[in-house]
């Protein structure tokens, strides 16, 4: 699903035990480093904007009409209230230079065939994972899921893709949930409604002033 840039519209939902709440949002990406992301729904949340740039994340807050710079005490802190962390946005790009990669196996998961591959840290990477374990759909190459493990080796969440169809010329995995382990009815759902691949954008685009001009 990887390509040089992107333009997507997704809606995610966030289920807790005792409510739920859906947002809309614009995101445009220029891998692996870059990254905006501009929230279109509920009214309430319309306008703000988190900017990745490497390993750095602001959000522009309109109501405040402020950038604040995420810490690296707050990067594992909830994003937008969801099951995926500040971290997460940074660290997605990095699953190929801060992991070794093996093959350990090979399973039917959820109808596919897959490559189950053990990802282990390698010691001078700044991750907060002691393991990843992913399956990789043999032909297709989709991620299928991915789990996520602690330095003690106990599974802290899991990120699952399904509803498998063809978007922006490519067949993606258009539906994923992000599960914790250890908050029982706690998920979030997200789900791309549009998605367009190798969109024409530069890396001037993530700017802290493009925060509060996009749209």
């Amino acid at each position: 699903m990887r390509s040089n840039s992107s333009y997507s519209e997704l809606k995610m939902t966030i289920e807790k035990p005792d409510w739920s709440r859906t947002m809309g949002m614009k995101v445009w990406a220029l891998e692996p480093d870059y990254a905006l992301i501009y929230i279109t729904e509920p009214a309430r949340d319309k306008g703000s904007v988190t900017l990745k740039r490497k390993n750095e994340v602001w959000n522009w807050l309109p109501s405040a009409q402020r950038v604040i710079k995420i810490p690296p005490s707050m990067m594992l802190q909830s994003w937008m209230g969801s099951d995926f962390t500040n971290d997460d946005l940074v660290r997605q790009s990095s699953v190929v230079n801060d992991y070794n990669h093996t093959l350990i196996d090979e399973e039917k998961l959820k109808g596919y065939d897959c490559y189950k591959i053990e990802m282990i840290p390698k010691p001078e990477a700044g991750v907060v994972w002691g393991k990843i374990i992913t399956w990789i759909a043999k032909g297709s190459y989709l991620q299928v899921q991915a789990d996520y493990y602690d330095e003690d080796n106990i599974l802290i969440k899991s990120f699952i893709g399904s509803k498998a169809k063809k978007m922006g010329g490519r067949n993606i995995l258009s539906y994923w949930e992000m599960i914790p382990v250890d908050k029982p009815g706690n998920k979030t759902i997200m789900e791309y409604t549009t998605i367009e691949f190798n969109y024409k954008i530069d890396e001037s685009f993530f700017s802290e002033q493009n925060m509060k001009r996009v749209r």
